[in-house]
């Protein structure tokens, strides 16, 4: 039946290699069990039902990506996507938090329209090969940022934004020295060819980290943002909590006063960041795993695409920011994940997750943070497949991968990659040679616009 559902063999893939991967691509992403409540916590919602929000957006994300589409790709609610919601559409506009999350079932409304009238799938294939390796690559380069700053071996800096951990001591230091440990842990692991090193890597430095605070070298200070390591509890089964967030975006009383334009441009910036994070990351993810075509199209990209719409407006009826997919189920491919079997594992994993929240979001960021950064390396291999002789071609996929982490987003890289591109070639003459869609053009001028109009 398993062979039948997920095409193992075909794949070239197996059970156990499978559950690996989704173990790899739950333990990498298990960090926003604890970072999505903290986040949308600020507008005023129970933390508690956040927790279980975030868990069940993220499991039928994710089956339904199984499903729909045999990925071995995980939904959650999108880092960057949950801030936005929470300090500028509710904190700086004074949105109530039920009008947040209807401008996210508008959203997800949408999606669910543009993919199944292939419109998503028209705008992946549109995008240039080169472009595509340039987003793998940039993506990688994000993840692997994310996870220095994770670990706090890169910190903020007043003068250069950022700079490396000054290494004086306290908690932020112990967990700086313990995540480069555990990238060098993982390193090994993976030269020595043993599977599954990225996981043992995540369990490994967590476990290191306990022994630290047992000894007292490590010393936690909640106020700081620094907590215990140690499990305090395994099992909650108070779930009354949901009921405070859950379906409350058609409590329509708690609107307030709704400017409808305010409320477009709400729901576009949601769209927008949505739908290009979402074509990022399988764009990265796809071309990690060498599941893209000759073509460089993304068999069965329909599904995936409707999975994401689909998760995004249940996500916000359970009462959580857009769900979507996840970088870091980069993860659980490079642990050998090829099928939506790693995500139905992935998947039951957060819905095991609601009963045993104290333990999984006590895995602390350090802990997971070397997955991120040898994660990235595994993504940077694209790079061999950009064609930097040509400049038409390098000078637009440089621009793509670098403004991925300095701009800290994917579908800011995209937007100035594609802009880029279309420009440059078109001013050169080369158009018509490197065959542009038309559709390169309406997005150029749809980004460029963006740039002029959006204003948040």
């Amino acid at each position: 039946m398993i062979e039948r559902m997920f095409k193992l063999k075909e794949n070239k893939t197996n059970v156990k290699t499978e559950v690996l991967a989704g173990l790899t691509t739950f333990m990498t992403m298990a960090y926003i069990l604890a970072v999505n409540p903290n986040i949308l916590s600020a507008t005023g919602m129970d933390k508690g039902a956040l927790v279980i929000a975030t868990a069940l957006a993220s499991f039928v994300g994710t089956i339904l990506m199984a499903v729909l589409a045999n990925y071995p790709f995980a939904l959650a609610p999108g880092m960057g996507l949950n801030a936005y919601f929470a300090f500028t559409v509710v904190g700086l506009h004074q949105y109530s938090w039920q009008l947040a999350l209807a401008a996210v079932f508008t959203e997800g409304l949408i999606f669910i329209i543009l993919s199944v009238t292939n419109v998503r799938e028209a705008i992946f294939n549109a995008i240039p090969m080169t472009l595509k390796a340039a987003v793998s690559v940039g993506i990688g380069l994000f993840i692997a940022f994310i996870g220095f700053q994770n670990a706090k071996i890169i910190v903020n800096h007043d003068s250069t934004l950022v700079t490396i951990n000054s290494f004086k001591g306290g908690p932020e230091t112990v967990g700086a020295v313990l995540a480069l440990i555990g990238v060098l842990l993982t390193a090994l692991m993976l030269v020595k060819g043993i599977k599954g090193g990225i996981l043992y890597g995540i369990a490994i430095t967590w476990i290191l980290g306990i022994i630290c605070q047992v000894a007292g070298i490590y010393v936690p200070n909640a106020e700081a943002g620094f907590y215990s390591l140690i499990p305090t509890a395994f099992f909650s089964h108070d779930l009354s909590s949901f009921g405070k967030i859950f379906g409350q975006v058609a409590n329509f009383d708690a609107w307030g006063n709704v400017d409808v334009l305010d409320f477009i441009v709400v729901m576009f910036a949601f769209l927008f960041v949505d739908i290009f994070d979402t074509i990022g990351t399988l764009i990265g993810c796809a071309t990690k795993a060498d599941m893209l075509d000759k073509d460089g199209k993304l068999p069965r990209i329909k599904g995936a695409l409707l999975a994401d719409a689909i998760a995004t407006l249940l996500g916000s009826v359970f009462g959580t920011s857009t769900t979507t997919t996840y970088v870091e189920s980069a993860s659980g491919v490079s642990a050998g994940g090829r099928t939506g079997l790693a995500s139905v594992v992935t998947g039951f994993l957060f819905l095991v997750a609601i009963f045993f929240a104290p333990l999984f979001i006590t895995i602390p960021s350090f802990a997971t943070a070397p997955a991120l950064i040898i994660v990235g390396f595994y993504m940077m291999g694209a790079v061999l497949h950009i064609p930097f002789q040509d400049m038409a071609e390098g000078i637009p996929a440089f621009l793509c991968i670098i403004m991925m982490p300095i701009g800290y987003s994917i579908s800011e890289g995209i937007s100035i990659g594609v802009i880029s591109y279309t420009v440059i070639n078109l001013l050169t003459g080369k158009a018509k040679e490197k065959k542009i869609s038309v559709l390169m053009y309406i997005l150029t001028v749809l980004f460029i616009l963006k740039y002029i109009f959006l204003k948040y």
